[in-house]
């Protein structure tokens, strides 16, 4: 069964990557669940490491703060020592995962074909897939930034249903502005979003692009969201190394909801 999701929704995720204890993430959820009182005008998620996740869905209550996982497998269960499977996410409440994220597409070698199965297997578990793409700094030097982000959307997307579609979100994330303090410019950004929503309608069929929220990552901090949100394209954002602090979070997601 998929999940409720709206179209084309404006959406920020903190993805916390390897860091965070368990109580650790107690003190940050309740300090962004503090300020969930006063609506930011978009959808919010955080996605803490794995061993972390029981204690923030504790601690998020009745909030509307979503949770998600930073990865899955795309088997329900089996002998993959170290994995985590989607039923697994969804049993502690998590609403979304992060698929094919840079860090795993090149520090873990996941290709283009797992991450397929990863985004299919998010879908089968009622999960949305948040999908990364982008290009690495050689690529867009070598003006290949389009041929990249065609490549990585046509294989993640071929064969899938347009509701199945629609329940996705894609994340574009230039490799080379990942934890870097580099941030692709609006231009940047913009131009790799309406390669991204052509691919869409080419892949899915027509509409789909438009119809398809599409996230910034890559060095999102409170002083660049705004301009970054101020641009059609950008739906929103993947936060790395600022969701950490719960201020500077939250100060991306007004500025996203604004």
């Amino acid at each position: 069964m998929l999940p409720a999701w709206p179209r084309r929704p404006r959406l920020v995720a903190g993805n916390w990557k390897m860091n965070k204890t368990s109580a650790e993430a107690v003190t940050l959820v309740r300090e962004l669940v503090e300020r969930m009182h006063a609506r930011p005008g978009c959808v919010v998620a955080v996605c803490p490491p794995f061993t972390a996740l029981e204690s923030a869905r504790s601690a998020l209550g009745a909030s509307p703060l979503l949770l998600g996982g930073q990865n899955l497998h795309w088997e329900p269960h089996g002998a993959h020592t170290g994995e985590i499977a989607g039923g697994m996410l969804r049993a502690l409440d998590c609403r979304l995962v992060i698929v094919g994220h840079s860090e795993r597409r090149h520090g873990l070698m996941e290709d283009d074909a797992m991450v397929a199965r990863k985004l299919r297997a998010a879908l089968r578990e009622g999960l949305v897939p948040i999908v990364c793409v982008g290009e690495t700094l050689d690529q867009r030097q070598a003006n290949a930034t389009a041929e990249v982000l065609v490549r990585q959307v046509r294989a993640a997307y071929d064969g899938l249903a347009p509701a199945d579609a629609a329940a996705t979100v894609i994340a574009y994330e230039p490799v080379w502005a990942i934890g870097t303090g580099q941030v692709a410019t609006p231009d940047q950004a913009c131009e790799a979003h309406g390669v991204i929503r052509a691919t869409l309608d080419r892949v899915v069929g027509a509409g789909a692009g438009e119809r398809h929220a599409i996230l910034y990552g890559g060095s999102v901090n409170p002083g660049n969201a705004t301009e970054l949100f101020d641009r059609d394209e950008v739906d929103g954002a993947l936060v790395g190394g600022a969701s950490l602090d719960a201020t500077a979070l939250w100060k991306i997601a007004i500025a996203a909801g604004s």
